[in-house]
């Protein structure tokens, strides 16, 4: 018996639904020509059949030297057909290509200031390079933008699990910031719309439970926040706080394996970078005002994440000079948590803090615009 027989025959008195449905299914998983010998002469039928994909409709064809050209036949309308959807699928296929290039195109044009032709020629270049089809590296240019905006709210959640505990702590400090208060209900705001925007243009399938597992702890965190500030509550709140970021830190994790570009990668060093900065300065406004240990190898992750960034091949000025203002602001950071048991040096570290915050916002947002990686 062959597998791939070269006509398929059949022969029903009164074709019907059943029928055509079982051709259809033919024609779908192992296309072959199909002729279909009737006595029924009933045009509908013959739709029907054709639709289904029959190539040859014989009525009350049954004498045997008829067989042969009647075979031939639909072998040869089998083979046009496989040829126009041939040339329909690579149609279809060229409309979807274009359709991509012209979104990536889009995209490097507004991150990268570049012209549509330089912004075509880096797609080029890169699908050379990458021994890949041009609507494949603009595939990869459109998910990068996607997942890039979707890793920065994620570890911008990281952040801000960290920030907040150091908001709170300052307010337990001798020493009272009048705007410690709108900053602390600036960022409880910015992880409710970050918490919002995630669950709302990430697939709920993919990354339904990992949202739901960030917005859970946040809920008690969120709660413990609204009571007065009290050093005595200062442990409990932290330890909400680090629930916030351990599942933040699982749908930043998963996201970057998601999108497989090196791309974000980049994306989520800095990201993190602005996490560790706040988490150095939350530990020792805690450690001045409970004793709670205030070293966990932040210090050092932040030192290696400077490493990583600073050897990059970066080719875009501004992030080179946002890292320099970085490397600079932290160097300040640095010396003034030596001092985080004075009302002053609280101060310092407060305002500092902020300042390479600010940084570390700037430089992420630059890398996620710039994708520094995939069209280099």
């Amino acid at each position: 018996i062959k597998n791939e027989p070269d006509v398929v025959m059949v022969y029903d008195a009164r074709p019907g639904p059943a029928l055509f449905d079982s051709i259809r299914r033919v024609a779908d998983s192992a296309p072959r020509p199909i002729v279909l010998f009737t006595p029924d002469p009933d045009a509908e039928s013959i739709a029907l059949a054709t639709d289904a994909g029959v190539h040859a409709y014989v009525v009350n064809g049954y004498n045997p030297a008829r067989l042969r050209p009647v075979m031939h036949l639909a072998q040869a309308r089998f083979r046009r057909d496989q040829i126009l959807q041939e040339e329909l699928a690579e149609l279809n296929r060229r409309f979807a290509e274009r359709t991509l290039v012209d979104r990536a195109k889009g995209i490097l044009m507004g991150a990268r200031q570049l012209r549509e032709e330089e912004a075509y020629r880096a797609l080029r270049t890169a699908a050379m390079h990458t021994k890949q089809r041009i609507g494949q590296v603009s595939q990869e240019v459109i998910d990068s933008a996607r997942y890039g905006e979707a890793i920065n709210r994620a570890g911008q959640l990281r952040m801000l699990s960290q920030r907040l505990v150091k908001l709170y702590a300052l307010q337990c400090c001798p020493v009272r910031l009048p705007e410690v208060a709108g900053l602390l209900a600036d960022s409880v705001a910015a992880v409710e719309a970050n918490l919002a925007t995630l669950a709302r243009s990430l697939s709920r399938p993919t990354f339904g439970d990992l949202v739901d597992a960030v917005a859970v702890p946040w809920g008690r965190l969120r709660g413990a926040l609204r009571a007065p500030a009290a050093a005595a509550r200062l442990p409990d709140v932290d330890a909400l706080a680090e629930e916030v970021l351990a599942q933040a830190e699982q749908l930043t994790a998963n996201l970057e394996i998601a999108a497989f570009a090196t791309a974000l990668h980049v994306i989520n060093v800095a990201g993190r970078q602005r996490m560790l900065s706040q988490r150095l300065a939350k530990q020792a406004l805690l450690s001045a005002l409970t004793g709670m240990a205030a070293e966990d190898g932040a210090a050092a992750e932040l030192a290696g994440g400077f490493a990583y960034l600073q050897a990059l091949p970066l080719s875009n000025a501004a992030i080179k000079a946002e890292l320099a203002l970085a490397t600079s602001c932290w160097d300040a950071v640095r010396a003034a948590l030596q001092h985080a048991g004075s009302p002053a040096g609280q101060e310092r570290i407060a305002r500092l803090s902020e300042e390479l915050l600010g940084h570390f916002d700037a430089l992420t947002e630059l890398l996620e615009r710039g994708m520094q990686a995939l069209v280099r």
